[in-house]
């Protein structure tokens, strides 16, 4: 197996862990959080898919993200900053994130992983060593790179599913 083909492995499970999180749901219960301050279905499943966007768009020349093209984010109640992806949000601003159903968060989701999907389907190996970000140390290669967000998206995605079994019946 080629590492291209891997990666699209792995970021091939997560549409059936979106869509168990979320199908079904209202958006009061995609909104619900099992405490106050805590994440919500709605909130994790949007900023799994929001890192996703960010930073598989950083990684392609001359494109924009979906999330500021096209027409989610007034659909979640938000405006459409770039740099929003959710990362330290507080607790308030966990509050103002809210898709009005699961079809947005699917509809944004599945938008966000065909890019992706075409994306690591047509990288080479040596693609893979390339520095992305020399802000660390070491540099992130793209390797790396898309294994951290691979990770991020995995385990909000297990967090969606762990909340969405809490939810009172």
């Amino acid at each position: 197996m080629r590492a291209n083909e891997l990666l699209a492995e792995g970021y091939g499970r997560l549409p059936d862990l979106v869509r168990g999180a979320v199908e079904g749901l209202s958006a009061e219960q995609l909104h619900w959080a099992p405490r106050p301050g805590a994440n919500s279905i709605g909130w994790l499943v949007w900023h799994l898919t929001r890192v996703q966007d960010d930073h598989i768009t950083d990684l392609l020349d001359g494109v924009e993200q979906l999330w500021v093209t096209g027409d989610y984010a007034k659909r979640f109640g938000l405006e459409a900053h770039a740099r929003d992806t959710g990362y330290g949000h507080t607790p308030d601003e966990v509050e103002t994130v809210r898709p009005e159903s699961p079809e947005v968060l699917l509809e944004y989701f599945d938008a966000v992983y065909a890019r992706t999907r075409a994306f690591v389907t047509r990288l080479g190996e040596d693609d893979l060593d390339k520095i992305v970000d020399e802000r660390w140390d070491p540099p992130v290669s793209l390797g790396v790179r898309l294994v951290s967000v691979l990770d991020d998206a995995v385990q909000h995605a297990g967090q969606a599913a762990y909340v969405r079994g809490l939810l009172p019946q």
